[in-house]
């Protein structure tokens, strides 16, 4: 007897293909990509794009307004601050600063939020219950304001920020996987996994944690613009990055009093917050229809 041979339709598309397809077709999903894309390359490139040293003082050229030019050449195309420093320079350096907190406060919660959920979800029990009241404990606290009570006692820095806005993140993460490790587990190739003996931690970390990554991929997204968010208002308040380092929040707290008289200093930095918050929240939006079955069309 012959063997049939068994012919793949070539109509059937991988899953991640089909997400990745729904997510193109989402216009304001490749608008945020975009945004975030540029934010990035920006960010990787900052020495390169900077037309001047952002910690270059000139007494000279004290709050200058933008497209200001000397013998006919563009010299601070977006004005000066009240140092003679060029503001697109710190606001390009700025967004090193912004995608460097992003990135690290987030994978702080991510980190300890998907390791305290999965444990909870999966052992459930008393481990599950002390978790997650300590999670509603920090819960119970607004985000900014935990922020800043942990930054106060640690010293106000660009590095203790960032760990203030990743410890209050936490909970965010753990619940999300909690919630999808309960479900998972009272599924069939759980169940499977433990009668042939497989060990728990193999199940959970191997098994059960990646068929909940959509739910994280959207969480994560989602927190980078509220990190960005709360990482300008810390060092707005002086807890964050500390001058003369170039960050957006700061660079708009050091010149508040330049509102009336030249607010081309703050309005920039306020626009580049503004932008990078909105590619992250329009990509997050695009990834949970993308991700999500019951919202696709």
């Amino acid at each position: 007897m012959t063997k049939e041979k068994v012919q793949k339709n070539p109509f059937d598309r991988h899953p991640m293909l089909e997400q990745l397809s729904q997510l193109w077709r989402n216009k304001t999903a490749v608008v945020g990509l975009v945004i975030i894309t540029v934010f990035i390359l920006t960010a990787i490139f900052a020495p390169l794009l900077s037309p001047h040293d952002p910690l270059e003082v000139s007494l000279y050229d004290q709050i200058k307004p933008p497209v200001w030019h000397e013998k006919g050449t563009w010299k601070n195309i977006l004005g000066t601050d009240d140092l003679g420093r060029d503001t697109l320079s710190r606001i390009i350096h700025g967004a090193r600063v912004s995608m460097a907190v992003a990135i690290i406060s987030v994978g702080i919660a991510f980190v300890f939020g998907v390791l305290l959920g999965s444990i909870s979800g999966y052992y459930k029990g008393w481990v599950d219950s002390i978790i997650m009241r300590i999670m509603d404990i920090i819960l119970a606290f607004p985000y900014l304001l935990l922020a800043i009570v942990v930054v106060a006692y640690l010293g106000p820095s660009l590095e203790n920020a960032m760990m203030a806005i990743g410890i209050t993140y936490i909970p965010r993460f753990a619940r999300i996987v909690r919630g999808s490790v309960l479900e998972e587990c009272e599924k069939d190739y759980v169940m499977a996994a433990r009668s042939i003996g497989a060990k728990n931690w193999r199940i959970l970390f191997l098994a059960i944690l990646p068929n909940c990554m959509g739910p994280l991929i959207v969480q994560t997204t989602l927190s980078m613009a509220s990190a960005i968010l709360d990482a300008a208002a810390l060092s707005f308040l002086g807890l964050g990055a500390q001058p003369p380092t170039p960050e957006w929040g700061g660079m708009i707290a050091m010149s508040r009093g330049l509102i009336l008289r030249a607010s081309w200093v703050m309005t920039f930095p306020g626009i580049a917050i503004l932008l990078a918050v909105i590619g992250f929240n329009l990509l997050g939006d695009g990834l949970r229809d993308a991700l999500d079955p019951r919202l696709r069309d």
